[in-house]
C-alpha cells in the first residue's frame, strides 16, 4: 500500500494490517506488527526528505511474515542510544527488541526499505486457547439482561439493581 506517513494515517495502515493478520489466522502478531510498522511509519515521517510517501508491505512465506516500509530517502537510519529522559529516539531498538530480525537496505539511486520479520511457526504463535469446561456445580454469571425465577416458575427472582446512567 502506498501512503503519506502522516500520523492521521499512522492508525488507518494499522488497521489495514491487523485486518490483514486476522484473515491469515495470525492474530498473535498483530501487536508486534502494529508497534514495528508504527515504529517505521514514524520515522518516514519525521525524517524522511524529499517528501513523506513510501510503500508498506507485508510478505508471509512459510514460518516467516516480513513488513517493510519503503521511502524516498536513501539516508540510511541510524539506531542511537536515547538519552533516559529523551522522548524519542527508541524506535529502531524497539523494532530490534520485538523482532526475530530486522535490517535496511538500499533501494535503487533514491531510497531505501526498512524491515523486520516476526516468526509464524506454531510454537512462537500461540493459538487461542480454548474455553476450559465448568463442571456440573459451576453456576454461570448472569447476563445483564437475565433475571431468573423462583422454584414455582411464577415470580422473578431478586436481580440487583442496575443503572444505564453513569454516576
Amino acid at each position: 500500500m502506498e501512503l503519506q506517513a502522516l500520523p492521521s494515517r499512522i492508525g488507518q495502515v494499522r488497521r489495514i494490517v491487523s485486518a490483514q493478520l486476522r484473515y491469515w489466522h495470525l492474530d498473535a502478531l498483530i501487536d508486534r506488527a502494529s508497534l514495528g510498522v508504527t515504529e517505521l511509519l514514524s520515522n518516514v515521517h519525521r525524517h524522511a526528505q524529499p517528501d513523506k510517501t513510501c510503500t508498506v508491505e507485508m510478505e508471509l512465506l512459510l514460518d516467516r511474515l516480513t513488513v517493510s516500509v519503503r521511502d524516498h530517502d536513501p539516508r540510511m537510519p541510524v539506531v542511537d542510544d536515547a538519552e533516559p529522559l529523551a522522548t524519542c529516539g527508541r524506535g529502531l531498538a524497539m523494532v530490534a527488541a520485538m523482532s526475530e530480525s530486522w535490517g535496511v537496505r538500499p533501494d535503487g539511486e533514491s531510497g531505501k526499505v526498512v524491515w523486520f520479520t516476526l516468526p509464524t511457526s506454531s510454537a512462537t504463535v500461540a493459538a487461542p486457547s480454548r474455553r476450559a469446561r465448568r463442571t456440573a456445580l459451576e453456576k454461570p454469571a448472569r447476563r445483564f439482561a437475565e433475571v431468573g425465577h423462583t422454584a414455582d416458575g411464577l415470580r422473578p427472582e431478586h436481580a440487583p439493581a442496575r443503572s444505564a446512567v453513569a454516576g
